[in-house]
């Protein structure tokens, strides 16, 4: 697994996400980002999951956003390494990483290969955005896997049985720990959100409870509180449509259910910061909050 930078069309440089099989050099993921990121690595990572199932191992560039140690360590949810570790942790895969290219020959060869002949490709379909070229990508790795790939039937698959949608929903997921403030909502990037239950009614927390905020791979945002309890988030608006006191025609907005997963997902904060404390480079992180 890879990530490159190129001028994949004229005047943007995108970070292609690669993945390829190293028993078959089948091209089992690919996705296109603005940066190398952990949204970029989530994706290849569905790809794999929804088409072939779970993985025996990722092997990783350690130059790359997948392993780092340094004074200034971002918070978890910027962690990529300790995120995307802990969603191959819980699925049982492998992640394993070196610095040396010739390590993983196979997909800086193919980065070469698509470097030559993808833009010709993205230039003559007429594609010029983003997410364009990502749906464009869906049939580009059917191509060269019919060209280039060995068949699976003369290899044994080390793939172990697709994931449901939603346990891949569930485990390709961002967590981080929030805190209830004085109004019962927790803040996320600048933007607050209310906890609702399953039929749609808010919830309410002490102020400085401490919460595990989530944000599942559709883009959905959960928090769990207590290891035991999970609610749907909501963000707030800034400024409200209708208001209750001037508007003629205010009509109080009926609460809509909520769907809820179950508790038997990795979103317990207790396992969740064990797994981070076993990361090298969180081995200090208990020492500088305690001095």
């Amino acid at each position: 697994m890879d990530a490159t930078p190129y001028e994949w069309v004229p005047g943007s440089i995108w970070h292609l996400h690669l993945a390829i099989d190293d028993a078959t050099g089948r091209m089992v993921g690919a996705w296109f980002d603005t940066q190398e990121s952990l949204n970029g690595y989530y994706h290849v990572f569905q790809q794999i999951l929804t088409d072939y199932g779970i993985p025996y191992k990722f092997f990783t560039d350690r130059r790359t956003v997948f392993t780092y140690k340094k004074k200034n360590s971002p918070s978890l949810d910027e962690d990529t390494y300790t995120q995307f570790a802990y969603a191959c942790h819980q699925l049982g895969v492998e992640l394993e990483s070196s610095s040396i290219p010739q390590a993983k020959g196979r997909v800086e060869r193919l980065n070469q290969t698509l470097q030559s002949r993808l833009p010709i490709e993205l230039r003559l379909a007429g594609i010029t955005t983003i997410e364009a070229a990502n749906e464009f990508l869906n049939l580009q790795v059917k191509e060269f896997n019919a060209k280039f790939s060995l068949p699976f039937n003369t290899i044994k698959s080390v793939f172990e049985e697709q994931p449901s949608n939603e346990k891949i929903n569930l485990t390709l997921a961002t967590l981080c720990e929030r805190t209830v403030d004085t109004g019962h909502c927790l803040r996320h990037s600048n933007s607050y959100y209310k906890m609702l239950d399953k039929n749609g009614l808010q919830v309410h927390y002490r102020k400085g409870t401490k919460t595990m905020f989530i944000q599942a791979f559709d883009g959905k945002k959960y928090c769990c509180i207590n290891d035991a309890d999970i609610y749907a988030l909501e963000a707030i608006p800034e400024h409200e449509a209708k208001s209750k006191n001037l508007d003629l025609d205010y009509k109080e907005p009926k609460p809509k259910k909520k769907y809820i997963p179950p508790m038997n997902h990795p979103w317990r904060k207790s396992i969740f910061h064990k797994f981070v404390q076993k990361q090298e480079h969180h081995w200090d992180d208990e020492e500088k909050a305690s001095a």
